[in-house]
Parts: structure tokens; C-alpha cells; sequence
């Protein structure tokens, strides 16, 4: 590999082994000064194991880093950070109790004697926010601010400390296509202000709009490295995943029948008190997709966990098989026959500390044959655990990890396998394709589009507008806590939905 001048980060022959797992096995990485790097690869791949050697949280098992055109040794994140290498990682690392101003100089503080120099810590993040059009509100909480804020303050963090370098890890992974627009225009700004970016993404749209290059690795190797303007979609998920994958969806003629979920004149409160769904009403049927599109924080997460029995009901009632579930217990709820993957797969999703078997029997544990006389029966756990791995392609280096140690997207498999494997008549799913590479999102769309066939009712919540217009049978659209239009996917498309989104009327 040449060592030329122009490129700012070089990574040769990279090996990195946790006992007899190989995740990074002899990988190479060219990043040149000032473009966008794409690193692509399958959940699992190894794209952030790389990413946390080069940004210091990682040592290497083997191979050699060069950080413009010098080898260095990156024994810690400050040593990334004295090389000008930060790295804004996947879920954030944010306090939620401190303000903004304090999340992005901790650590980093500039003093006056004994005491932080808060004002011209203020004048130099405002001064850095104007610079990159990162316009944030320094005094709030980070409990008050969006997700799209949040991922603001993180690119700041990392920009306050001095990085020239930066890598972001599925940045878009929780953001609305508008949202994703912004985002991609704030790094083109960044790599025209002279840093050089690393991003790591699963949409292959995303890289076309604004990626120079992409380096693709499969199971821990190095498969090549192209630039955009010379592959296409197909072409770069073949190379992720090793063999043809069907981009298209194909979906067979629905079948409906009689009303599984009935919500009729919702109320629901945010966690301020403000009322955020307004006299809601819509049904899902027996052998439907219903797709509900919308801008982020108009009541969708309040909406779905009103739904299964996570936030209380003002006003309203829902019906789950003519059955009244309204205020009605979570467990209860599950009962009736409702399986949930959440929006948030940490949060409500998985028990982190707890192992990848225990999690793909938390919603069935008290059951037989997992439990007998009030006791577990961990061979049976085991058992479901090994169906469910090999039948979801979970990628873990075996069912006792921690679930916390698995990558997002294998997280995210792990709780469509156990909630797809309930067989429940109700389907609930937030963002079910959030962090998934397209392999994983074809499986996910097959498993969901077999659900249907099987007659289920599925009522899929997703911010991909493509994602809402492939799969589903009927789009009803969210604005302000109301439904504003409901419409068939063949006789919308992505720019009447935007439109519908905003609040305008068919």
C-alpha cells in the first residue's frame, strides 16, 4: 500500500482477536485529507471494532496505524485525541442531567485558577457552532433535547477537542429523512472546513449523496474499496454480503380480514404533561401492513407505548380483538397476543447485562416449556436461543455474551426473532430495520411480509419512507398527534407524503 502523502489515516494489515474470534482479520484502510470515507459492511462485520482501535478504545492484536504518514501507536483515547482523531459513536455518550454547554467540555474544561472559565468556554462553542452550522441550545438539558440535537453536541464534542479526523458510527441510524438531509449537509461543510470523515452506514442511498469513496469489509476481511461514482446499489450489496440480494420487495396480494387493533379518539400526554396524541383514531387488520409515517415527536413513541401498556391513556379506548386493553398491564397486554419491537432497543428492548439467551426468553420465561413448577429450564432457554441465532442469523460469539456486547444491529435481531417468534395476532414494530445492513433488512421484510401472509396484523411504525411504501398495504400519516391523511402506497409517493407529514391535507 502506497504511504502518499494525501492520506491522513492508513490502517495495514489490521488483526484483531477476542480469544479464537477473529473480528478484524487483516483488514486495510486508506482515509485521504479532506473526503468521505464509507465504511460498509454486514452487522457484525467488524466496521466498529476497526473504528474503536483507530479512535484508541481498542489496541490492535496485530498491524500498523500511520496518522499522516507517521506510525503511531494509539494506546488510549488520548492519544487518539492528541492525533486529532474523534469518533462520535452510535448510541451517545451524553449525561442526561448536565446541560449541553457542560456535556461538551467535560473532560476538556479551560480553567482560571481553581475554577472552569465557563464564559469563554461559552464563546468558543458558539464561536465552533456558527463556523459548522451547528446551532444548539447550550444552556438546556440533554433530557430536553432530540436525538438529531444530541448527534449536534456529539460532532461539537469532538470538534471542541481539536479533531481533524472524525468518524461517525451509524449517525443516521435514528434520524428522519429531513434530518438525514441536514446531517449529510453539516459533513459536507466539515470536509470543506478541511477534516477528513470516516462514516459508517448500512444505507447505500446515503453514500451515493455523500461519500467520495467506500471501503467494504465482510466477516472481519477487507473486500475492496471503490469510489461512488463507479458502483451502484446493487453492486455494493453484493460486496457487503457476499451473494445477490434482492433490493426490490415483492409482495403478494393481501388477504384482509376482520379488525385486529381498533383506536378510537386517543389521548395520550407526553412526559411534560402536554398532550401529544389528539382524539387518535385507526385500525389494523387481520392479513395488513399498516404503515404510520411521520416526522419524529409527533406522538409516534407516545402512540406505541400507549398502545402496549408502557404510558398511561388519558381518554380514548383501544380494542385488541374487540377486547378493551385501554391502561391494561404490559404483561397483559403480551398476553392477548401482541408482540412489541421497540423504537428504542436499549431501553425497552433488552436487559443489557443479561446474556443473549436470557434475552430471547424474556417475553416467555414463566412459560412451558422454559419454566416447570416455577423453575428455569436453561437447556430449554439454550435450545430456543440456538433456533432463534441460526434461524435470524444473530452474529455473537456465543449465546452467554452480554446482549450489551452485541453489535446494534444484532441487537436489533435478537428482538425481532423473540417477538416474531410468539406467533401473536397484533405485530407492533418501531423502526424495525434501524442499523440493519440491506441483507439483514431483506430477511426483516420477508419475515414481516410472512407475517401478513400468516394473517397477523402488523402495524409498522418507521421513519424509511421507502421502507413505509414497500411494505405496507395501507400509510396512514401522523402530524401533531392526528392522523392527516391515509393513502394507498400505489397512488402516493415520497414527496406527497413529506406534504402530508407537515400537516397538509390531501
Amino acid at each position: 500500500m502506497d504511504n502518499t502523502v494525501d492520506n491522513v489515516i492508513e490502517m495495514r494489515h489490521i488483526v484483531k482477536q477476542f480469544g479464537n474470534f477473529r473480528a478484524n482479520d487483516d483488514i486495510n484502510l486508506t482515509l485521504k485529507k479532506g473526503e468521505i470515507l464509507a465504511l460498509l459492511g454486514e452487522n457484525g462485520a467488524g466496521k466498529s471494532t476497526l473504528m474503536n482501535i483507530l479512535s484508541g478504545l481498542l489496541q490492535p492484536t496485530s498491524g500498523d496505524i500511520y496518522v499522516n504518514g507517521k506510525k503511531v501507536i494509539i494506546k488510549d483515547p488520548n492519544t487518539a485525541k492528541r492525533l486529532k482523531i474523534g469518533m462520535v459513536h452510535q448510541h451517545f455518550m451524553l449525561a442526561e442531567s448536565f446541560s449541553v454547554l457542560e456535556n461538551i467540555i467535560l473532560g476538556n474544561e479551560i480553567t482560571k485558577g481553581c475554577f472552569i472559565d465557563f464564559k469563554k468556554e461559552k464563546e468558543k462553542i458558539i464561536e465552533l457552532s456558527k463556523q459548522y452550522g451547528l446551532a444548539v441550545n447550550l444552556s438546556a438539558k440533554i433530557s430536553q433535547t432530540t436525538v438529531s440535537q444530541q448527534q449536534r453536541i456529539e460532532i461539537l464534542k469532538v470538534l471542541y477537542r481539536g479533531a481533524d479526523i472524525l468518524i461517525f458510527d451509524e449517525p443516521t441510524a435514528v434520524l428522519t429523512p429531513q434530518e438525514i438531509t441536514e446531517f449529510i449537509k453539516v459533513i459536507k461543510g466539515l470536509v470543506h472546513e478541511g477534516k477528513s470523515i470516516i462514516f459508517i452506514t448500512h444505507k447505500l442511498k446515503e453514500i451515493k449523496e455523500a461519500c467520495d469513496r467506500v471501503t467494504v469489509i465482510r466477516r472481519g476481511k477487507s473486500i475492496g474499496t471503490i469510489d461512488t461514482s463507479a458502483t451502484t446499489d446493487q453492486e455494493l450489496a453484493d460486496m457487503m454480503v457476499g451473494r445477490k440480494v434482492n433490493l426490490n420487495v415483492t409482495k403478494p396480494s393481501s388477504n384482509i380480514g376482520d379488525t385486529i387493533l381498533d383506536v378510537e379518539n386517543l389521548v395520550v400526554k407526553d412526559s411534560r404533561g402536554v398532550q401529544i396524541v389528539k382524539k387518535l383514531s385507526l385500525q389494523v387488520h387481520r392479513g395488513e401492513i399498516l404503515g404510520l409515517a411521520g416526522i419524529d415527536g409527533n406522538g409516534q413513541d407516545e402512540l406505541v407505548e400507549a398502545l402496549t401498556g408502557l404510558r398511561h391513556v388519558e381518554s380514548g379506548c383501544i380494542r385488541i380483538k374487540g377486547h378493551d386493553s385501554t391502561n391494561q398491564p404490559v404483561r397483559k397486554i403480551t398476553q392477548c397476543g401482541v408482540a412489541h419491537v421497540p423504537a428504542d432497543r436499549q431501553k425497552y428492548g433488552l436487559i443489557l447485562s443479561m446474556s443473549l439467551a436470557d434475552n430471547l426468553a424474556l417475553q416467555t420465561y414463566y412459560e412451558k416449556p422454559l419454566s416447570k413448577h416455577g423453575f428455569l429450564q436453561k437447556n430449554e432457554m439454550i435450545k430456543k436461543a440456538e433456533r432463534l441465532v441460526n434461524g435470524f442469523d444473530i452474529r455473537a460469539a456465543n449465546l452467554m455474551i452480554p446482549a450489551g456486547d452485541l453489535s446494534g444491529g444484532n441487537q436489533q435481531k435478537a428482538i425481532i426473532a423473540r417477538e416474531l417468534d410468539r406467533n401473536a395476532d397484533l405485530i407492533i414494530v418501531f423502526q424495525p430495520t434501524r442499523g440493519l445492513d440491506v441483507g439483514a433488512i431483506e430477511y426483516i421484510h420477508e419475515q414481516l411480509l410472512k407475517q401478513r401472509e400468516a394473517g397477523k396484523a402488523v402495524l409498522l411504525v418507521s421513519y424509511e419512507l421507502d421502507e413505509i411504501l414497500k411494505l405496507s398495504d395501507r400509510i396512514a400519516v401522523i402530524h401533531n398527534g392526528q392522523i392527516s391523511g391515509t393513502v394507498l402506497p400505489a397512488d402516493t409517493n415520497e414527496r406527497e407524503l413529506g406534504l402530508l407529514m407537515t400537516g397538509a391535507v390531501r
